[in-house]
């Protein structure tokens, strides 16, 4: 994709909401994750998750964080013009994940402001929900983005 229609810090609106689309949890991609990363009982046992809290496997947060982080991509920051991150801030999973759920993730664009020391680059603050399939908060963070500018300094 050109470079023209790509996205620009000036395409981000302060207030508006998105879908970024929605990802199914899949069992085998749950153990296979918590086995590498997370190894903790009630993500890769399923006999030890039966007498945990949640009463059955669910996703590591870190594996929620990742399949969010592909939603991120695929929506917008692949066709952008994304210079990356400085960092995440809050990071909350107030809801389980299990697998079979469907998760749907939302951006909200909180705020927008030219960068002071790099006029060719703007800074995008964004929060960042996840619902399952009843609607349920199952994760919520804020970061920020750094965007090319189209018209820098101005």
């Amino acid at each position: 994709m050109s470079i023209e229609n790509k996205l620009y810090w000036e395409d981000f609106v302060p207030g508006s909401r998105e879908s970024m689309g929605l990802v199914t949890v899949d069992l085998n991609e749950v153990l296979e994750f918590a086995s590498r990363y997370d190894p903790q009982p009630f993500h890769i046992s399923e006999e030890q998750a039966k007498h945990s809290i949640y009463g059955r496997i669910i996703a590591s947060g870190w594996h929620t964080c990742a399949m969010v982080m592909r939603l991120m991509c695929d929506s917008y920051l692949l066709n952008s013009t994304s210079l990356g991150s400085p960092g995440i801030e809050g990071v909350k999973w107030p809801h389980p994940v299990y697998p079979g759920d469907v998760l749907t993730a939302y951006r909200t664009v909180i705020e927008t402001r030219a960068s002071g020391s790099k006029p060719d680059r703007g800074i995008v603050k964004t929060f960042w929900e996840v619902e399952n399939q009843n609607g349920e908060l199952v994760m919520s963070m804020t970061g920020v983005n750094f965007f090319l500018r189209r018209e820098a300094g101005q």
